[in-house]
């Protein structure tokens, strides 16, 4: 009887430890995603702006 409750408990604690994971891997893919919708944005905004710095380094540098 301790063995089969010992092998429950592992068998839960084992299935917990996966589903956290599969939480965990979501959670990392809404980060991304946020950060890329961020950069995308950034781009659209500051994009004529940035251009025309990097132009103006490129330009004193050669």
């Amino acid at each position: 009887m301790t063995k089969l409750i010992i092998f429950l408990q592992s068998y839960l604690a084992t299935r917990e430890q996966s589903e956290d994971r599969g939480a965990t891997m979501v959670e990392y893919g809404l980060i991304v995603a946020a950060i890329a919708l961020v950069v995308v944005v950034g781009a659209t905004v500051f994009g004529s702006a940035l251009s025309d710095f990097f132009s103006g380094l490129a330009d004193q540098l050669g």
